[in-house]
């Protein structure tokens, strides 16, 4: 048997990136660990998500951009 964190379905959030209301759909577990990497940076989760953007090819969605951002820093520690 395999456990499974607990599973919530993408939310569909309002951030703010260059002035510009955008919305962005994630599970709560990537919301919840975009926060705790913007604390340890010691920037808001909208300057990071916003960095994120800035970073990223057009060609990969915000959300997509966010969830490999999250998965590659959890997988660093």
């Amino acid at each position: 048997m395999i456990d499974l964190p607990p599973l919530t379905p993408p939310i569909k959030r309002s951030v703010t990136i260059d002035g510009h209301r955008t919305s962005v759909s994630l599970e709560d577990a990537f919301w919840l660990i975009l926060g705790q990497l913007a604390r340890q940076r010691g920037v808001t989760r909208g300057n990071l998500i916003a960095a994120i953007d800035h970073a990223r090819q057009p060609e990969v969605g915000l959300a997509t951009a966010l969830r490999l951002f999250v998965l590659a820093e959890v997988q660093r520690d």
